[in-house]
């Protein structure tokens, strides 16, 4: 009987063994290189929202190494929203998937021990896994503001058509310009609609035609532009931690994340009012000592380019408050 080198050696059946691991090793390699398009994103983000109100973080893909931060201040699963939600969304719910960053924002309303509360949240998702998790939650108060946040507007959710809709990365250069002519105080540097519209919260903070606000400058334009030009913003000393991370052409949103210090050491400040005059603002018409504000935007640009609305909610917190992503 004749005895191959195989049998005598051992070799074949290494080589049978290599061989069968092929097909795994090319899967374990295309699994880490996997993306999550467009509606993988979406579903990803419900079933991330769902497992929140049900206090189930088992139930959803986080990784081994998931770093989340809620409200600035580094957590883990199980803590933060995971064991206060009391209810999952409401109707209020606006979607920003980006399968360019791989990352996945919303906002929307819930419920924290029983009170309503406007939440936003970015999911990083890696090899089919969410690495990281980042959730804002702010309270919403007064009946005026709770009723703007039963459903989104409109134009928030409308898509763009298919020939008008803006490559990803200028939305998020449109997006991203919000930061500067915020700090810079120049309306100029963000492309404003005339029926540009920012809520804060749920309470409308800029408008056309939008009432005073802030006595005793009642002429303080309260355009998203004009705001800007007038240098009412002035008391924000600097915006750090900007992050533009997710843009949909779909619908043109654009969402952003960033950290707002108030010094307010610059009070009193001169403004420009609607007529060219100029008053000053003192902390009279702001009434608060130094704060932050971690803040999360979504910007509606739509197919000219223009930021027609701006959905924003944040939440205060102390005077250079670390942000939670540190090291």
């Amino acid at each position: 009987m004749k005895y191959s080198a195989c049998k005598v050696s051992g070799i074949c059946r290494s080589v049978v063994a290599l061989i069968a691991l092929v097909p795994l090793i090319a899967g374990a390699a295309g699994a880490e290189k996997q993306s999550c398009d467009r509606a993988c994103l979406v579903k990803l983000t419900d079933s991330y929202l769902g497992a929140l109100a049900a206090h189930a973080p088992g139930t959803v893909p986080l990784a081994g190494n998931l770093r989340f931060v809620e409200n600035a201040v580094r957590a883990r699963p199980g803590e933060g929203l995971w064991k206060t939600a009391t209810s999952g969304p409401t109707r209020f719910s606006i979607h920003v998937p980006d399968p360019v960053t791989q990352q996945a924002g919303w906002m929307g309303m819930m419920e924290q021990d029983g009170k309503p509360v406007i939440v936003a949240i970015r999911l990083k998702v890696e090899g089919g896994r969410i690495t990281e998790a980042e959730h804002l939650v702010a309270a919403v108060t007064g009946a005026d503001n709770l009723a703007r946040m039963k459903v989104p507007r409109a134009g928030l959710l409308e898509e763009v058509p298919s020939a008008a809709r803006l490559p990803h990365d200028k939305l998020v250069a449109i997006g991203a310009s919000y930061y500067d002519a915020l700090d810079d105080n120049n309306g100029s540097l963000m492309p404003f609609a005339k029926d540009c519209e920012r809520r804060e919260n749920g309470m409308v903070t800029a408008a056309p035609n939008l009432p005073p606000r802030d006595p005793p400058y009642p002429n303080i334009s309260r355009e998203c532009k004009g705001q800007l030009d007038s240098n009412a913003m002035a008391y924000i000393s600097t915006i750090g931690n900007r992050r533009l991370f997710a843009a949909d052409p779909l619908t043109g949103l654009a969402m952003g994340l960033s950290h707002f210090h108030h010094a307010m050491d610059n009070l009193p400040y001169p403004v420009t009012l609607k007529d060219g005059t100029k008053g000053m603002r003192d902390n009279d018409s702001i009434g608060r000592g130094p704060f932050d504000l971690p803040a999360a935007h979504i910007f509606k640009i739509g197919a000219d380019g223009k930021v027609h609305e701006i959905e924003a909610m944040g939440f205060i917190a102390p005077y250079n408050a670390p942000s939670g992503w540190e090291n």
